[in-house]
């Protein structure tokens, strides 16, 4: 009889003894074995031979298991920005095109925006036997290549592997055509199977990958580039703006940064930090490096200047990613990514961020107010940075920014928590009035364009119906937020840089007619016919409307007893970490006592503490006026080469 092990001698029993069975019955198949493999180690390589890619091939962590790109950039500049005769693309047909929106494999040579699934090679097969490949999860959000002579084309349901490939072993490519977006609906695994048949019988084997999470920067990646907004016209605002973009770009390059700005020129929306939260995606590539892909996370808040990202930032390793979900009931400004930061990598209390973790603020006044919930289901389904909210409904803006930051420190967690510290920023005053200087003007800043500089003294500052008051709340929002991130993270009073500050509820004309006036149109003189004259969008105020010298429409009513204020003197926690070591705050025009701006030298005096060399920029009429400071103005790209999965 036949028997199905191939080359085992089978016996024929007679009356006489044993004789040799007839040659056709002499040999038998192997079972049919299908190996697919992927690089579950994350090392760049599929193990073939050895058993590093064999283990928990079809489960997935954080540490291990394979992963693949969602191929959202634009390799070969392929994206139109415009459509027939120039006419403005929809913002929907902007971030509908991508290399991951074809059937090609697109721009470069050696695929690297592909993951690699190979299959080990067959060497016993039956004549008849051929294979088919399926996705039998995530289907409709990914898509399989198959390498054949030397180009890659894409796997259908009408694709059939031959028995020569399966022989020789089959190379597969994966990409993602987005990102995840809702975990519940997509957790962004794909599992793909080979199947082999035969007149011998069918085998198959499965492989899962999950989609490379989309991760936002935090402060211990190096700052490799600054973004920043560069206003047109001839007004004397305009180039006091340019002035500043010129500014920062001597300073980046003090630092050692030696990519030049980005500047977006288009759409006059100064705010560059909060119309795009830069990201990226990360794998392991071919070649055993890091394979990154920048992608520029679009605010929700429907910025037109959004619309910049698609049209001079994506192309090769860089793509954008577009989510609306205006669910805001009129307090858009939480969605500006200035209400974004993130924490770097910490673990406690059995919970670990080997990525950072990120922070929002809400409103906590009753009025149920959050980011978009399209956005917070985006972030929270990476499945690594889970959002943490604070609470934001003491400031008029509304932005984490405006009193938190991180900062590298060389110490066994690797950072320090900055933060805004109001009562030291008092008793600066205090202490400048009990040594005689109360008649010093409180801020040092000259008039610009025919605007008249500040005229209230330290006196009157500390006279005021509202400074110390709102200052006194502001401490005790910002020790409670502190409470939460101390819970969080496991930081230590030690371990907290506390940056002398002021806030202010400020008023249409200011109080009592000394005020610096918070709600009023960015730049003074800046105002909307100098924007149409220019053909520019009208200038924004940091909520996201036109700051027109009145309260803007779209800002919500605060629930009752409730204040919300802005920086008073510009907000130095609200600045630029240029480098490890080098920080860029916003110039304090503070009162200048004895020939030294006291709330410099107190800021300095903090951040040196810290380890930090500071300088500053002036920032004053660009953009303090308009409730925001330099960070509010820039963004950064970081360094992102680093693997997350590690810490």
């Amino acid at each position: 009889m036949l028997t199905r092990n191939a080359g085992r001698v089978v016996l024929a029993l007679t009356a006489t003894g044993a004789v040799l069975a007839p040659p056709a019955l002499a040999y038998a198949e192997e079972p049919l074995r299908v190996d697919l493999r992927a690089d579950v180690d994350r090392d760049g390589r599929v193990d073939l031979t050895g058993d590093t890619d064999t283990a928990g091939e079809n489960t997935w962590s954080v540490e291990r298991g394979a992963v693949f790109l969602p191929n959202i950039d634009d390799d070969s500049k392929r994206c139109p920005t415009t459509g027939p005769n120039g006419a403005q693309l929809s913002d929907k047909k902007l971030a509908g095109c991508n290399d991951a929106s074809d059937k090609k494999v697109n721009g470069r040579a050696d695929a690297a925006d592909l993951a690699r699934v190979r299959s080990v090679p067959m060497t016993n097969l039956p004549s008849d036997a051929k294979g088919s490949v399926k996705v039998t999860k995530g289907a409709a959000q990914t898509r399989v290549f198959i390498k054949r002579n030397g180009s890659w084309k894409p796997v259908t349901s009408q694709t059939r592997l031959t028995r020569a490939e399966l022989r020789a072993g089959v190379e597969f490519g994966v990409e993602g055509k987005d990102v995840i977006r809702d975990s519940a609906k997509w957790d962004g695994r794909t599992a793909i199977r080979l199947k082999v048949t035969s007149s011998s019988g069918t085998a198959s084997d499965t492989v899962t990958l999950r989609a490379a999470p989309l991760l936002t920067h935090h402060a211990l990646q190096n700052t490799q580039q600054l973004l920043v907004t560069k206003v047109k016209g001839d007004d004397s605002w305009a180039k006091h703006q340019r002035k500043f973009v010129k500014n920062l770009e001597k300073e980046a390059q003090q630092a050692g940064i030696t990519k030049p700005l980005v500047t977006f020129e288009k759409y006059g929306d100064i705010w560059a930090q909060d119309f795009v939260e830069p990201a990226y995606l990360n794998m392991t590539g071919t070649d055993g490096r890091q394979r990154t892909m920048r992608v520029m996370l679009r605010s929700a808040q429907d910025r037109e200047a959004g619309r910049e990202l698609f049209e001079k930032m994506r192309g090769p390793d860089i793509g954008v990613v577009q989510a609306k979900g205006r669910d805001m009931q009129g307090w858009e400004t939480l969605n500006s990514y200035g209400n974004l930061e993130t924490i770097p990598p910490y673990a406690h209390n059995g919970r670990s961020f080997p990525a950072g973790r990120i922070i929002m603020g809400e409103r906590r006044d009753g009025s149920g107010i959050r980011p978009s919930k399209e956005i917070r289901t985006l972030l929270k389904s990476q499945g690594l940075q889970d959002p943490l909210l604070l609470d934001t409904s003491w400031l008029h803006v509304g932005h984490v920014d405006e009193f938190v930051q991180f900062l590298p420190a060389d110490t066994p967690r690797g950072w320090r928590i900055g933060v805004a510290d109001p009562e030291a920023g008092l008793r600066l005053l205090r202490d400048a009035q009990r040594d005689g200087h109360g008649a010093t003007r409180m801020f040092s800043v000259p008039g610009f364009d025919g605007q008249q500089a500040p005229t209230e003294t330290v006196d009157q500052a500390l006279a005021s119906r509202y400074l110390v008051s709102d200052n006194t709340m502001a401490a005790e929002k910002i020790a409670a937020n502190l409470d939460i991130l101390k819970r969080e993270t496991g930081v230590t009073d030690e371990e907290i840089v506390k940056v002398p500050a002021l806030y202010t509820r400020g008023t249409e004309t200011g109080d009592e007619g000394t005020r610096v006036p918070l709600l009023r149109r960015l730049g003074g003189s800046a105002g909307p016919e100098a924007a149409e004259e220019h053909g520019q969008q009208q200038f924004l105020g940091r909520d996201g409307t036109p700051a027109t010298g009145s309260t803007p429409s779209a800002a919500p009513a605060p629930a009752p007893n409730t204040v919300m204020t802005s920086a008073y003197v510009p907000g130095a926690v609200n600045g630029i970490l240029l480098s490890r070591d080098r920080y860029l705050a916003p110039r304090q025009w503070g009162p200048v006592i004895g020939g030294k701006d006291i709330f410099t030298e107190a800021v300095t005096a903090a951040y040196t503490r810290a380890g930090m060399k500071v300088s500053y920029v002036d920032d004053w009429y660009t953009y303090h006026l308009g409730m925001g400071e330099i960070h509010c103005g820039t963004n950064t790209l970081r360094d992102a080469s680093a693997a997350w999965w590690k810490r």
